[in-house]
């Protein structure tokens, strides 16, 4: 197995028991241990802070489907050039929508996907954020409002959307490889 970064960072041995609980759940429903995982797990500190934050942006309760935070995570990764967030997202985008030229659609350019309006002002404004965050105004908020979303549900957008511009600086800073899987899935 390569390393998931260009850097030296060995997991810490052994993991404590509630980090191999939960890279065993990762290998038993994805059959792999996340590369972004294992890169922190040289610092379980680090690593519960960035899982805890992920779970919470992409599977908690929200107004967002999962699908559309994953279209989020795609388009911003899309305009940062994420290689890693790319391929893995743009995964999870395949298989969540059970469309495999959404996910790939997204990933070059999401304006030429088949969108509704939602999701249309959804990737808008999650891409204004990511390019021009300082010159967002009330009427890009309230352009989200016109299309159904509650004030809630623009700040998962604002929260998803800021999660990923990080994780994409970190990602390409490290030189992060997606896991070889990812390439293939719902396909």
């Amino acid at each position: 197995m390569s390393k998931p970064t260009a850097l030296d960072l060995p997991m810490a041995d052994p993991l404590p028991p509630e980090t191999q609980k939960y890279f065993d759940i990762c290998e038993e429903k994805l059959g792999m241990i996340p590369n972004v995982l294992q890169a922190y797990a040289s610092d379980i500190d680090k690593l519960n802070a960035f899982t805890a934050m992920y779970n919470d942006m992409m599977l908690g309760p929200s107004g967002l489907s999962k699908l559309e935070r994953e279209m989020i995570a795609v388009c911003v990764s899309a305009i940062n050039k994420c290689y890693y967030c790319l391929t893995a997202h743009g995964a999870a985008v395949r298989a969540l929508s059970g469309d495999p030229m959404l996910g790939e659609q997204i990933v070059m350019n999401w304006r030429v996907a088949s969108l509704d309006t939602r999701q249309t002002a959804m990737l808008t404004f999650a891409e204004k954020m990511t390019v021009a965050s300082a010159q967002i105004v009330e009427s890009d908020r309230q352009a989200l409002r016109d299309v159904g979303f509650t004030d809630r549900d623009i700040w998962d957008i604002a929260n998803v959307a800021g999660f990923y511009n990080m994780t994409n600086r970190v990602a390409s800073a490290t030189d992060m490889r997606p896991n070889d899987e990812y390439h293939t899935q719902a396909r």
